[in-house]
């Protein structure tokens, strides 16, 4: 059985079927819409940079976020701090992943720039992920891993995986809330059925 095959062919089927289909024409309003009061998103600090809103502990429960904070977190928390972390190319930090200095200092602010960042982010992860031979993906993460050192590193690509999916699926929910907040002229049986294919 070709594990490493069908855990990457998962995270590849959902990305080219599923997310990044839907995430095509997003518009800097929509990427950056606040669809209800005490949203976390990403916002410009008083040095221009671009940063998420968050909190260490996280409240409960936990505030509403914008597409925009969704997808900084796939593309950050999900693949560049992975990649960084356990496929590292030069430049990048020899840290554990949870180290902050893999989080880049300034986010993209703008829906295209998000678009980019996050497929560029996707593209990394899933090349180094694929290039795994089976003795990689049975290796134990090591230090690098925390609380999670002893773990595989199958069990971070399924764990990465389902963020993925779930994050994926909230960002798509947005979106079609954001439409049907809007009007939009498109009536939802025709987006769907253009989606499902």
């Amino acid at each position: 059985m070709d594990w490493g095959g069908l855990l990457v062919g998962q995270l590849t089927f959902y990305w080219d079927v599923h997310l990044w289909p839907r995430l095509q024409g997003l518009t800097d309003e929509e990427y950056l819409w606040e669809p209800v009061a005490g949203c976390w998103s990403l916002r410009r600090g008083a040095d221009g940079r671009w940063a998420l809103d968050g909190a260490q502990p996280e409240p409960e429960p936990a505030p509403v976020t914008t597409i925009a904070w969704r997808m900084m977190h796939v593309a950050v928390g999900c693949f560049t701090v992975r990649s960084a972390t356990f496929c590292p190319e030069p430049g990048d930090v020899a840290a554990g992943m949870w180290d902050r200095r893999h989080i880049p200092a300034d986010l993209p602010g703008t829906a295209a720039g998000g678009l980019a960042f996050l497929e560029q982010s996707y593209r990394r992860w899933r090349d180094n992920i694929a290039a795994l031979d089976r003795s990689g993906l049975v290796r134990p993460l090591g230090r690098k891993g925390g609380p999670y050192a002893r773990d595989p590193m199958a069990a971070l690509i399924v764990h990465i995986n389902r963020e993925v999916m779930h994050h994926g699926g909230e960002i798509c929910l947005l979106r079609d809330l954001y439409r049907a907040q809007r009007g939009s002229a498109t009536p939802p049986a025709a987006i769907a059925s253009e989606t499902l294919g």
